[in-house]
């Protein structure tokens, strides 16, 4: 007999004919606790979650995920689902419960005259953008080549391209989904379009999905891109400048800002390393002819520490923070959408960065607008679409001793910035601590919606380790 964790956290115990049945059912392997491959599985992006189910599907295919969905719901377990394991909150595992590993999914195919892809769950950013990138095409994504295109699509998906092309959803054609049935459904704009709607921005409340299926557009495989290293007490003129270029800004250009201590970044002296700074980081996606223009007032918003700047593949600017982003950390984010970057906002993260408390620590604004912008609030479950701007209070660390100043920090910078904010957030940006936040912050108009197609698709709430969408009752 094993012992599982039930759906309602009490313990029960599954006879191992039943756990030999599923094993001899799958195409992938059903992973327990003294087996290889079980701590590589369980093990997440952020260092802080260390969570211990008692079994592991690792599946190979739509099959297995319809196996071990159905093994869930019909011994009433703890269910938790694996894409990339790159989500702060750390839900991909789960203790003592199942878990579903989707990463060993990750193919990606792309038809190149239809521009269309199709991408399998367990595909990260990198596998995407060098298989879309052999043909010149792409949609937007994410800025980690590490972060997985599952959770960053059903949470919404931003990047360098969305000013242009919109979030990652919007550019969602179909998908293949499991649902919490065990059923096999295909969803788009007009095969279970209520579904379709909910899996845009509802994370993975709803279903597991085992296809995406993406529009894709023509870019690159060459881009402007780079990073502006200004010292923290030139601050000022950065955020003035910044303001004033992310204003006139076309949607071809997209310029995010960092504050942070300086990385040992090879174009910085050393003497710079460790000192606090403000980045501009920049992607230009129009016609690279026009770029160096367009993006030349960046390099002069005060006298920079350094600049790497220039045509580059896009592949090569996908994986610039990889460094900086690396699994092993311990992380904690606090996130806010704003309307504006205020001189109050510039003060308030100053004054948070002159006071870091480690090396690592960050907050970085991720400029939106554009086409994010021209997308009806309830046309998608991702309901933002007002937000000129995304905050991310990244806070990250090394040793467990840390723990309670550096999460304190990210706490009080966040809290001061509220009265500043919109109220919402970005759901894939929510730690594990915010279910508080889900309903008003994270879907706002759209909850009620989306809580009564929670409880068409999945009433018992099986899907529920997740940024959690209570079915209506």
């Amino acid at each position: 007999m094993t012992q599982f964790k039930t759906s309602q956290g009490d313990n029960t115990s599954i006879d191992d004919t039943k756990l030999d049945a599923l094993r001899g059912a799958l195409r992938g392997r059903l992973l327990m606790p003294t087996d290889d491959g079980y701590d590589v599985s369980r093990t997440l992006w952020n260092a802080m979650i260390d969570r211990h189910p008692a079994a592991i599907v690792r599946a190979a295919g739509t099959s297995d995920v319809m196996l071990a969905v159905n093994f869930a719901r019909e011994n009433d377990l703890l269910l938790s689902v694996r894409g990339g394991g790159h989500n702060i909150a750390g839900k991909a595992t789960c203790e003592g419960g199942l878990m579903l590993d989707l990463s060993a999914m990750r193919s990606v195919r792309v038809d190149p005259a239809a521009k269309r892809a199709w991408v399998e769950p367990g595909a990260l950013l990198g596998d995407f953008d060098r298989e879309t990138q052999a043909f010149g095409l792409s949609t937007p994504t994410g800025i980690n080549s590490t972060t997985g295109m599952s959770g960053l699509t059903l949470g919404g998906g931003f990047g360098w391209q969305s000013r242009k092309h919109g979030l990652t959803i919007d550019n969602l054609v179909a998908a293949d989904v499991v649902l919490a049935s065990g059923e096999f459904v295909q969803t788009s704009a007009t095969q279970h379009p209520d579904l379709f709607w909910a899996l845009r921005g509802g994370g993975g409340n709803f279903g597991v999905v085992t296809s995406f299926e993406y529009q894709l557009h023509p870019l690159g495989p060459q881009v402007l891109a780079g990073l502006v290293v200004y010292p923290l007490d030139q601050a000022k003129q950065v955020f003035e400048g910044y303001r004033q270029f992310t204003a006139a800004a076309s949607d071809d250009m997209t310029a995010w800002m960092i504050l942070r201590k300086a990385p040992p970044l090879p174009f910085l002296p050393a003497e710079v390393h460790g000192q606090p700074v403000v980045v501009v980081a920049f992607c230009w996606i129009g016609e690279l002819s026009k770029g160096e223009q367009i993006t030349k007032p960046l390099h002069s918003f005060g006298k920079p520490y350094g600049v790497h700047a220039g045509p580059m593949p896009f592949t090569q600017w996908q994986t610039a923070f990889d460094p900086l982003l690396a699994p092993g950390a311990r992380n904690y984010w606090k996130s806010h959408d704003f309307m504006a970057m205020t001189v109050d906002v510039e003060r308030i993260l100053c004054e948070a960065v002159a006071k870091l408390p480690s090396d690592e620590c960050e907050a970085f604004i991720g400029q939106m607008g554009g086409s994010t912008n021209r997308v009806g609030v309830a046309d998608t479950a991702y309901p933002h679409r007002d937000a000129e701007f995304v905050l991310n209070v990244h806070t990250r660390w090394r040793e467990a001793a840390d723990d309670a100043k550096c999460i304190a920090w990210g706490r009080g910078l966040f809290d001061a910035l509220t009265p500043h904010a919109t109220g919402g957030v970005y759901v894939n940006f929510m730690p594990e601590d915010e279910a508080s936040r889900v309903a008003a912050g994270a879907y706002g108009p759209n909850f009620e919606r989306l809580s009564a197609l929670k409880a068409k698709y999945d009433p018992a709430n099986l899907f529920s380790q997740n940024q959690n969408i209570l079915p209506k009752a």
